[in-house]
């Protein structure tokens, strides 16, 4: 039976000055007890893992406090310009789970739903890679689990009994009520360029496709393209739950039926959005949250039915190589799951993915293309040239898939702003 404490202090008390400390990926956080850390300054070698950081949590301000995170947002490189020993970690979304594995820290500490009447803590907003982990760490009297449970954080639901998305207050070590809240994620405004790439993307979803959408501004526009259009009978496979899905699930377009994979749900490892997502999902039987091992694994997403991958990018050159996570030599957010769901769409016909993104970006001196000839050496490589199918900028569509080098570079061309089509075709001549 759980040991509960009164206040997120005295559970931040039962960490050790110079332990090792999990806490999964932005919505799995425990804020307040985040924020209980911040007040203690006895720290003497402190190592947190995690991802996605959700607030400016004062405990990574710490010199004698390093932050390993897998995913970078914009608390981490705040904190990484303010000069905190914050790190990345390479490794994709699935990756986690074994990387954390590797670590095993003593302390696993995460956020879930209260208790319901037979003792059952919901994992909530995130069934992501910390799952095994999280158990190992309750089954082991060496190691410390601590749970933090607000009313904020809806009761999601899993597939039992396979993935029942939650645990027994008896398999928790301590645990503590706060008034926690998630985080609160509104759509980005879309521009008229955002709009023009929305429209331009969504040509490619028939009815009834399978969808994926991560976060930003043009996969929420897409999502409101397809809830005011007249298709529908649309399917939901996707790594993040966002506003846009909820939405598209409000007008009645997505049923979920025949996708061939998970029929009648939709599937999900975590979600993040407005307090309105979250009071949506709360005990929503037709929203269901799989470890990402589930959900991210090519071959279980190759087997929906038309399935239409979303994911936007930072650069893609010449070859078709897609940088999605570094900006000039530095790291902007992480890899994630976006190679998985490139790779897995690639494995049928019938399946398309989609790499949304302007053509230009605001540099020191002016507009530069975000077409470019490689992306190296200033810029990594997130997802490999073989796996891209389909390339979309507001100039038009880049269909890359069995195309030669030299007829992906002339294409690359003709979708970069006209401004750099000279210079990027004269690059295209060397390669």
């Amino acid at each position: 039976m759980a040991t509960i404490v009164d206040s997120a202090a005295d559970a931040a008390a039962l960490i050790r000055p110079d332990d090792k400390v999990g806490i999964g990926l932005g919505p799995q956080h425990p804020p307040t007890l985040l924020h209980a850390l911040g007040d203690r300054d006895d720290w003497d070698g402190l190592e947190i893992n995690g991802a996605l950081l959700t607030d400016l949590y004062a405990v990574f301000t710490n010199s004698r406090v390093r932050f390993l995170s897998g995913f970078f947002g914009p608390a981490e490189r705040f904190l990484v310009a303010s000069g905190a020993n914050v790190e990345y970690v390479p490794g994709d979304f699935r990756r986690f789970g074994p990387i954390l594995e590797s670590v095993a820290p003593r302390v696993m500490a995460v956020a879930t739903a209260p208790p319901d009447a037979d003792g059952y803590l919901s994992f909530s907003l995130h069934a992501g890679a910390t799952i095994p982990e999280i158990e190992r760490c309750a089954a082991d009297p060496e190691r410390l689990l601590i749970i933090e449970y607000s009313d904020a954080f809806p009761r999601t639901i899993g597939l039992p009994p396979e993935h029942p998305h939650r645990i027994h207050i008896d398999d928790v070590d301590v645990a503590f009520e706060s008034d926690g809240q998630p985080v609160n994620l509104p759509d980005a405004e879309g521009t008229e360029v955002d709009n023009t790439i929305a429209e331009l993307a969504a040509g490619f979803i028939p009815d009834g496709a399978t969808l994926q959408t991560g976060i930003g501004a043009i996969p929420s526009l897409i999502a409101t393209i397809l809830a005011e259009g007249s298709g529908g009978g649309y399917g939901v496979h996707s790594e993040m739950f966002t506003n846009g899905l909820m939405r598209l699930h409000q007008a009645g377009k997505v049923t979920n039926a025949d996708k061939g994979e998970f029929d009648g749900y939709s599937i999900t490892t975590f979600a993040a959005g407005t307090p309105e997502l979250y009071s949506w999902l709360r005990d929503n039987d037709s929203v269901r949250f799989l470890p990402v091992e589930v959900v991210n694994d090519s071959q279980m997403i190759a087997h929906n039915r038309h399935f239409v991958s979303i994911n936007g990018a930072m650069g893609v050159d010449l070859y078709g190589q897609v940088a999605a996570d570094t900006v000039g030599g530095t790291q902007h957010s992480g890899t994630g799951g976006h190679e998985d769901f490139i790779a897995g769409a690639g494995l049928r016909l019938e399946d398309r993915s989609l790499i949304c993104l302007h053509s230009t970006a605001n540099g020191p001196d002016g507009p530069i293309s975000r077409i470019m000839p490689n992306v190296g050496p200033s810029m990594t490589v997130t997802t490999p040239r073989h796996q891209v199918d389909v390339v979309v900028t507001e100039y038009g569509v880049a269909e890359l898939q069995g195309l030669t080098v030299r007829e992906r570079a002339a294409a690359m061309v003709e979708v970069a702003h006209p401004v750099f089509r000279d210079e990027l075709a004269e690059a295209a001549e060397r390669i």
